[in-house]
C-alpha cells in the first residue's frame, strides 16, 4: 500500500508521539496536529488496515516495524531538511513549515547527496 503525504504526516507524528514515552490514542493525535476527530479516526482505520499501526484494546496506538521504518525516514528528512534551511538564515518556523513541504517530495536520491553534503560541510545539524 502506497501512503500519501498525508499518510507519511501522520505517521510522523505517532513518531513523536511516541518518542513522548506516554501511550496515547486518537484524541492525542487530535490535539497534536489540530485535525477533527472524524479526520483522525478515518486516518487511523486506514493505517491500521494498511498494517502501518496497531491499536489495543483501549485505543492505544502503536507503530508496527513497516510504520515506524516510513515515520523515521520522513522525521529524518524533516530534521535535516529544516537544519538546512536554518543554516542558511531562514527562521526556525518557516525553516519547519517548508522543511514539512519538502520531506513528502524530495527524492531519495536527493535526499541522500543533500545529506551527505551536509556531514560532508558540517552543517547536519541545527544551528545554535
Amino acid at each position: 500500500m502506497q501512503l500519501q503525504e498525508s499518510g507519511e504526516m501522520y505517521l510522523e507524528t505517532i513518531l513523536v508521539l511516541t518518542q513522548r514515552g506516554i501511550p496515547f490514542r486518537s484524541i492525542d493525535i487530535c490535539e497534536e496536529m489540530g485535525y477533527s476527530k472524524p479526520s483522525v479516526s478515518r486516518a487511523m482505520g486506514i493505517l491500521r488496515q494498511g498494517e502501518f499501526i496497531t491499536v489495543d484494546a483501549g485505543g492505544y496506538i502503536a507503530l508496527t516495524e513497516t510504520g515506524r521504518e516510513i515515520a523515521e525516514k520522513i522525521y529524518e528528512r524533516h530534521r535535516v531538511l529544516s537544519a538546512f534551511l536554518m543554516k542558511l538564515g531562514v527562521d526556525k518556523e518557516t525553516a519547519a513549515a517548508d522543511a514539512c513541504r519538502m520531506e513528502h517530495v524530495i527524492s531519495d536520491r536527493s535526499f541522500a547527496a543533500l545529506r551527505a553534503y551536509l556531514h560532508e560541510k558540517d552543517l547536519d545539524s541545527p544551528p545554535k
